[in-house]
C-alpha cells in the first residue's frame, strides 16, 4: 500500500508545481519603442560665418585684435603671421588653450576666407560638436565617415575627424579654384606649344 503512494507522490508534486504554470493564460509582452526625438530644428539657421568674434571676410588687423582679445588663444602677434608671396595670401597660425589645440586662418586680398580650429579631443568630443551643429543648423548636406558639411551659396562649414571645425568663404574659394584651373590649363598649353617647337 505504501509503494503505490510513494510512486504517485512525485507525480502529484510535479502536477501541483508545474500544471498551474501551464494552465495560466499566456500573455504577450511588447517592448515599447523609444520615443524618437527630432534632433534637427524645424527651421534651421544658416551655417555660421563666425566663431567667437573671428569671421570670414575679416581684415588682418581685425583678426589680430580679435585673437589678442580672446583668452582662449595664445596669439603672439606678428610672429604668428606669415605671407605667401606666390599666392598673395597671408597665413595666421596660433595655438589655443583648453578646447582648441591650434587655429589656422588663410587670407586672400586682405580678408579671411578660411578658418580652421583643431580641437583637443581630451576635453571635447566629435559627437558633442556634431550634435550642437545639428540642433542649430539641421542635418548636414554631406555626411561621410570623415566629415559632415553644412553649406549655403556663400559658406561651407565642416566638422572633420578626428575633430577640426573648418569655415570657408565659398565665393572666394571657388574663384581661387577657378583661377588655379585656368593657370593649370595655361601651363599645360604653354608646355604643349614648347614641345611642338621641336
Amino acid at each position: 500500500m505504501m509503494k503505490p503512494l510513494l510512486f504517485f507522490l512525485p507525480c502529484l508534486v510535479f502536477v501541483w508545481v508545474f500544471y498551474p504554470l501551464q494552465a495560466q493564460e499566456k500573455t504577450e509582452f511588447t517592448i515599447p519603442e523609444p520615443k524618437k526625438q527630432a534632433l534637427a530644428p524645424d527651421k534651421p539657421e544658416a551655417p555660421p560665418r563666425q566663431f567667437r568674434g573671428l569671421s570670414l571676410g575679416q581684415s588682418l588687423d581685425d583678426l589680430k585684435k580679435a585673437l589678442a582679445k580672446d583668452g582662449i588663444f595664445s596669439f603672439r602677434g606678428d610672429r604668428d603671421v606669415s605671407f605667401v608671396p606666390v599666392r598673395e595670401e597671408t597665413l595666421v597660425e596660433t595655438t589655443g588653450l583648453s578646447y582648441i589645440r591650434r587655429a589656422y586662418f588663410q587670407l586672400h586680398g586682405g580678408a579671411v576666407f578660411i578658418m580652421a580650429f583643431t580641437m583637443d579631443t581630451r576635453f571635447i568630443d566629435h559627437y558633442s560638436v556634431f550634435t550642437s551643429f545639428v540642433k542649430k543648423y539641421g542635418q548636414p548636406r554631406i555626411l561621410t565617415p570623415t566629415e559632415s558639411v553644412w553649406e549655403t551659396d556663400d559658406t561651407r562649414v565642416s566638422i572633420e575627424r578626428p575633430l577640426t571645425v573648418k569655415y570657408i568663404d565659398r565665393k572666394v574659394f571657388d574663384s581661387l579654384l577657378e583661377e588655379s584651373k585656368t593657370q593649370e590649363k595655361f601651363e599645360l598649353f604653354a608646355r604643349e606649344e614648347f614641345i611642338n617647337d621641336f
